[in-house]
């Protein structure tokens, strides 16, 4: 099947074609379709439906979205949905992805308990009145210092005991299986899955 994905961010494409593969992912500029979407959801179905309903209008043929966050509870569930938009305020600008880890780590200095988990919510539309959502979790906790040359986003800084090893630090292969972007991924591609079995594709 082929799938508009509801990002510009090639990266991302390469990931969520590996682990819905052998489903060929697109990026809106591969239809010719200039993709924006404000995130102005209050939780990650709200942001992740709202960019693949977007994109749908526009391309009029299967997209998938996701919205993904981290959330810390001794920081009262932050950075959550503005995980990409953290620290922006008070720096005034959009922060880089090392900036951004800095600036977490700053807020949780002297913080005993550094419990976290990803979230990452995966909407798939195939039709205007057909559409399959899966969310999924990882959870793990923050180092004290940025670890690893993987992956993006909070990966450097987001430990999980039973591997040893941060994010950026698994092998790719490793990552895609066990991410909460992973995770959420082989529920859709599971759904895909059973549908072209079915002939219901």
């Amino acid at each position: 099947m082929e799938i508009v994905l509801a990002t510009n961010n090639d990266h991302k494409r390469i990931e969520i074609e590996k682990i819905l593969f052998p489903n060929k992912i697109l990026l809106p500029g591969d239809v010719g379709v200039d993709f924006s979407f404000d995130e102005t959801g209050v939780t990650y179905f709200e942001n992740a439906y709202g960019k693949a309903w977007t994109l749908f209008r526009q391309v009029g043929k299967p997209v998938i979205a996701d919205d993904s966050g981290l959330s810390i509870p001794a920081l009262g569930g932050e950075p959550g949905i503005y995980s990409s938009r953290y620290g922006s305020e008070t720096a005034g600008r959009i922060l880089e992805q090392g900036e951004r880890n800095r600036y977490l780590l700053g807020k949780l200095e002297g913080v005993g308990r550094r419990e976290a988990f990803f979230v990452c919510c995966m909407v798939l539309i195939l039709e205007e009145y057909r559409f399959f959502t899966a969310q999924e979790t990882v959870h793990g906790e923050i180092i004290h210092e940025q670890a690893g040359t993987g992956g993006f986003g909070y990966d450097p800084v987001f430990y999980i005991p039973e591997m040893g090893k941060t994010v950026a630090q698994l092998d790719e292969e490793v990552k895609n299986r066990i991410s909460h972007r992973g995770r959420a991924g082989a529920g859709i591609k599971t759904i895909i899955d059973t549908l072209e079995q079915e002939g219901r594709k």
